[in-house]
This record gives structure tokens, sequence and C-alpha cells, in this order.
């Protein structure tokens, strides 16, 4: 027995996303090579947005963060909301297909189902390079006709994008969607994240686009109170190097150099729920206690 989450009784009116495949041994890699006896960045992520795909371990690491800082999990759920929006706007752009990098826990609707809303010829390709991730990702992602996951690592943009998986779906004659989800907020200065995302924009034609959001510890510029708790940045800091990886948050500057070829669509690199926004605006405050910015570039 496990202490994760159970599940609670399915609803009737939502689909089944199974079934699980019987285990991890599918991916090249043995049950025991999971290591649940520390916290898991995509676990502490799914456990923000009140999933069940968690362990102890997990929920303490978390509850800890929820302590330093107790809006994360708006924070976590403005940062779906805002790639949502972004997908659609690339599909409305006309991209009918999208590589997607490092995805975590998959929870819908993830990319393929917000694109084929408007676009149901989409294609998706998913990559992480994390097992636990991928024993999610190929139940609950690659079921689907036009999808695929592919186990892949960013840091190694050539084997990503010559993965046989990633080839099968995506035509890199026809422009691209690159979404990257949360790995950037776990890539240190040594690992160059500005060249990995380079490199990827550069294998793709013009008229990509690219989703991408970060983390940050800044105050929202528009908040006269806003200042830097450092103290708290620490602190959250120190909670994920315990974690199976650390935590590299960034300003704004610091997120832009991250951009490569792509150049931002207006409004430009923004707090996630200032992104092209579909409701009400939140007011300052709120928007000081949102910890990502987010951006959609073009390739031209």
């Amino acid at each position: 027995m496990t202490d994760q989450h159970s599940p609670p009784e399915a609803d009737a009116g939502v689909p089944e996303i199974g079934p699980y495949p019987p285990g991890p041994d599918h991916l090249g890699f043995s049950a025991e090579e999971i290591d649940t006896s520390r916290p898991h960045p995509a676990r502490m992520y799914d456990y923000f947005l009140g999933g069940w795909d968690n362990y102890e371990v997990d929920r303490v690491a978390a509850d800890r963060v929820i302590e330093l800082h107790p809006q994360v999990r708006d924070s976590v759920r403005a940062n779906g909301a805002f790639r949502q929006r972004a997908v659609r706007a690339v599909v409305a752009s006309g991209i009918r297909q999208f590589l997607v990098l490092g995805i975590g826990i998959p929870t819908s609707p993830n990319t393929h189902e917000v694109a084929r809303e408007t676009a149901p010829e989409t294609r998706v390709v998913y990559v992480d390079s994390d097992p636990i991730v991928a024993t999610h990702a190929r139940a609950r992602l690659a079921n689907a006709p036009g999808t695929a996951f592919a186990l892949g690592d960013i840091r190694d943009p050539q084997a990503v994008l010559d993965d046989p998986v990633v080839r099968e779906l995506i035509d890199f004659e026809r422009p691209v969607g690159l979404l990257v989800g949360g790995v950037m907020d776990f890539l240190g200065e040594d690992d160059n994240p500005a060249a990995l995302l380079a490199a990827f924009g550069a294998a793709l034609p013009a008229g990509s686009h690219l989703v991408l959001s970060h983390g940050t510890y800044e105050p929202y510029e528009g908040y006269a109170e806003g200042k830097v708790d450092e103290a708290a940045r620490d602190h959250v800091e120190e909670v994920y190097k315990s974690a199976t990886t650390p935590l590299a948050l960034r300003t704004k500057d610091e997120f832009a150099a991250l951009l490569g070829p792509f150049t931002p669509l207006e409004p430009g690199i923004v707090r996630v729920p200032l992104w092209r926004p579909d409701g009400p605006v939140p007011g300052p405050k709120e928007l000081n206690d949102t910890i990502f910015y987010g951006v959609v570039g073009r390739k031209e």
C-alpha cells in the first residue's frame, strides 16, 4: 500500500481517461526507479491544483510552500488558464500541430483538448524526461488519435527533435506551436536555458509560436505596496532543494532573455491573468500575488 490519494468516486458526466497501463516497464524503467521518498515538483503542482496524483511527502512540502505563499494555488490555476487562452490564440493563427515540452502530471483540459475545440485535426506530441510524468502521460494523453508521448529531455534538443514519435506527428516544414510547461522553472543557469530554447526555435519554421510561462519572485510593477519578500523566496527555494529538482525563479528581464527567435505578441510579457483575458481583470493586489509571467511569441 502507498499513501497516494485515492481518487473520488467517478462522476457519470466525466469521461474516462484510462485505463492506466499495467506499469512503467513499457518505458524502459522499473517501478523501483520512481522515487517517492522525496518531494517531486510535478506531484506538488498536482497537489496545488487539487489533484490526487501525489504522496504524503509531496503534500508536506507543498503545504510548506502554501504556508509561505498562500496564493500559490490561485497562481497555478491562473497559469493553467493562461495556457488555455494562449493555445486557443495560437490555433486561431492557423497552427495545427503542437510540441509540448515538460508537461507535468496531465490535468484536463490538456493542450490537444483545448486545440481541438476549434481545430479537431490538431496533432500534439507531449515530451517529458521524468518517469513519473511519463507513466501518467502515456495513460492519459497518448490514447487519442493524433496525440503521442515521447520520453525526452529538454536539455538535449536534438534528441527530442529527432525522436521517431515526434517526427511521426510533427511536420517541421510547417509552423509549430511550441508550448513549454513548468520545466524552465527547474533549469538553472548551468543548464543554459536560453540556448536550449534557441535550439528548439532554430529547428522551427517561420510562423511558429512559443507559449511560455515562468515563476517569479518580483512584485507586480502596478502594485505600489509590492516588494520582494526575500525571506519567503529563500524559504520556498529551500523547500524545493529537498525535492528531486531545485526551483529557479526569474525576473521579468531574465524571462525575456529566454525567448530567442520568438518576438512577443501583444500584450508582451505580463502577469498571466493579463494575457488577453477573457473575463474580469484582477486588481493590483491579486496580480502581485500571482507569481507567473506569461508570453506568446512568434518566429518571423
